[in-house]
């Protein structure tokens, strides 16, 4: 279930790193720990699956949508001139939870940045958006990277696999298949033989970068393109709500139709 929250700035504030994508994350998960008891008791009361954590995390989120920003390329930063911004959040939770969902975010004030350059905002309105629907086979477009990812034995970080790679579609389908299995176990187990990708334009790669300023601070670089996916219809229900990309509550697999 996709949400709409538009946000005003309350100050003068107006750069905002470029790598803003962790920070909403950051925000979004300082929100739901504050409501952590009583979501989780909503969840199992609601009967959404046997494990409440995995649903708890599985989120998701758009680009901001704040206009034209100013580059400053050099410094890695947007000058904001609007005074109020948007952005949407999903969630792997069904219609029952909408009205919960907006009251945890309603009226929030948080900072958005790091130390040296943010924003404060106020939650001015959330909206619940309608579900498409979904058929067996859909198109998209990523708006944020698809990232798939490999360990490779001589290698201390992850391998992030170009699109273009023989296995990016085989562990792209192995990935959402047991995204699926592990969310949902009172269900039928899904194969990633029932799930196929089919890439329908140009590929651009582009990352983002988590937990900057931080001795943790890593590049983690995914892929953009047009694709159509057949699967079966609570398939493309799930990626519409949860992402479809590894690390999708950092930032990454937000599509579109």
């Amino acid at each position: 279930m996709r949400f709409n929250i538009l946000f005003n700035r309350t100050t003068k504030q107006r750069m905002l790193p470029m790598d803003y994508q962790y920070y909403i994350s950051a925000w979004i998960y300082k929100v739901l720990k504050q409501a952590d008891r009583d979501f989780a008791l909503f969840l199992h009361e609601k009967g959404y699956g046997q494990n409440e954590a995995k649903l708890y995390k599985l989120f998701c989120f758009s680009r901001l949508n704040f206009g034209k920003p100013k580059l400053w390329k050099e410094k890695k930063l947007f000058e904001i001139s609007e005074h109020t911004i948007s952005l949407q959040i999903s969630f792997d939770v069904t219609e029952a939870a909408s009205n919960f969902i907006k009251g945890l975010f309603m009226s929030q004030e948080f900072y958005l940045g790091d130390k040296f350059n943010g924003i404060d905002f106020k939650v001015a309105g959330v909206e619940v958006l309608p579900e498409p629907q979904f058929n067996e086979t859909m198109k998209y477009r990523l708006i944020t990277p698809w990232v798939v990812s490999i360990k490779e034995p001589d290698k201390p970080q992850p391998v992030y696999l170009s699109a273009n790679n023989p296995r990016f579609t085989e562990l792209a389908a192995k990935h959402i298949s047991e995204k699926f299995n592990l969310t949902r176990p009172t269900e039928r187990p899904i194969t990633p033989e029932e799930i196929k990708l089919n890439i329908e334009s140009s590929i651009k790669r582009s990352g983002l970068i988590v937990k900057p300023n931080t001795p943790q601070e890593t590049r983690v670089v995914g892929n953009l393109f047009n694709f159509s996916l057949t699967a079966p219809t609570y398939i493309h229900q799930m990626i519409w709500s949860t992402g479809i990309s590894e690390k999708s509550s950092t930032g990454f697999g937000w599509l579109e139709m």
